[in-house]
């Protein structure tokens, strides 16, 4: 006599367990990072090569401009790689964010058809933004070594926890706005505003100790807050100030206070993004 096997608990149709499915679906998450990169290279000459290309024009034209014509370059020491680090890691952070916002309306003919865990559209393209990064940050190695780079393994640490940051909190935004984008088209004009401004409201392209210079006392914390800060900051610990003579301030309490403020900032929106995701996922299919 066989035994009846446990029933299975019921789940609502196309609902899901928000971030928690993803690691039970990695093959589907390889298919999509894989889907991705051939979509956007496809047709393509140069391929992955735009990954080196699009950071260097960027470099090149702020370099020409702030460097060169407004004399940045010779008031601080290896400014090219002040400046590189802060570039590559807001790249990183907008095509995941952009892309993310974007994923459910690109991908809304498969929603439309079948059922998979939606998050994973989003997840894959932050793996694709990190695979685009991985040449921009070996180039900034290359440079950190040829003018001197010696990390502590403090300033090591400290790019990995910058990273962590950025991957948290373009994910998060990613969930949030490609919610968003799904109900709202106009979501991606909000997008590119954000980005866009993103690469200024933090220390990219000129030093922190201009705005503290500039900002009232009660409001250089706002700006500290900011995560996006955080994590560009903690890249320029990482990379340029040991390739300086050690002289470089960095603003205060940025690893004891700002550091961990940041991190929970960026926690509390992928916790947001998912939540906010997993409560109107169920109505994607209908809107798209």
């Amino acid at each position: 006599m066989s035994t009846a096997s446990p029933l299975e608990p019921l789940v609502r149709p196309g609902h899901g367990r928000g971030l928690a499915d993803v690691p039970r679906h990695r093959y589907l998450l390889r298919l999509l990072v894989n889907k991705e990169i051939q979509v956007r290279y496809r047709g393509s000459i140069l391929g992955l090569v735009w990954s080196y290309i699009k950071p260097g024009v960027q470099f090149l034209v702020f370099y020409l401009a702030l460097g060169l014509f407004l004399g940045l370059n010779k008031n601080m020491e290896n400014y090219p790689v002040y400046l590189f680090s802060g570039i590559v890691l807001i790249n990183f952070f907008g095509e995941a964010f952009g892309n993310g916002a974007r994923a459910m309306v690109a991908n809304g003919a498969l929603i439309k058809k079948i059922y998979l865990p939606r998050e994973l559209f989003s997840v894959s393209t932050v793996w694709v933004a990190l695979i685009h990064f991985l040449p921009q940050l070996l180039v900034l190695l290359l440079a950190c070594l040829l003018v001197g780079w010696h990390p502590s393994l403090l300033q090591l640490a400290v790019i990995v926890v910058a990273m962590l940051i950025m991957v948290l909190l373009s994910a998060g935004l990613g969930l949030v706005f490609g919610v968003a984008n799904v109900f709202f088209r106009d979501s991606e004009n909000i997008v590119d505003l954000l980005t866009m401004v993103a690469t200024w409201l933090s220390p990219v392209l000129y030093v922190w100790t201009m705005v503290a210079q500039e900002l009232p006392g009660w409001a250089f914390p706002l700006y500290m807050a900011n995560p996006i800060t955080v994590a560009v900051e903690l890249f320029h610990y990482g990379f340029w100030q040991p390739t300086t003579s050690g002289t470089a301030p960095i603003p205060p309490h940025l690893l004891s206070l700002w550091t961990p403020v940041a991190l929970g900032i960026s926690l509390v929106v992928l916790v947001l993004g998912d939540l906010m995701f997993r409560r109107l996922e169920g109505r994607f299919a209908q809107e798209l």
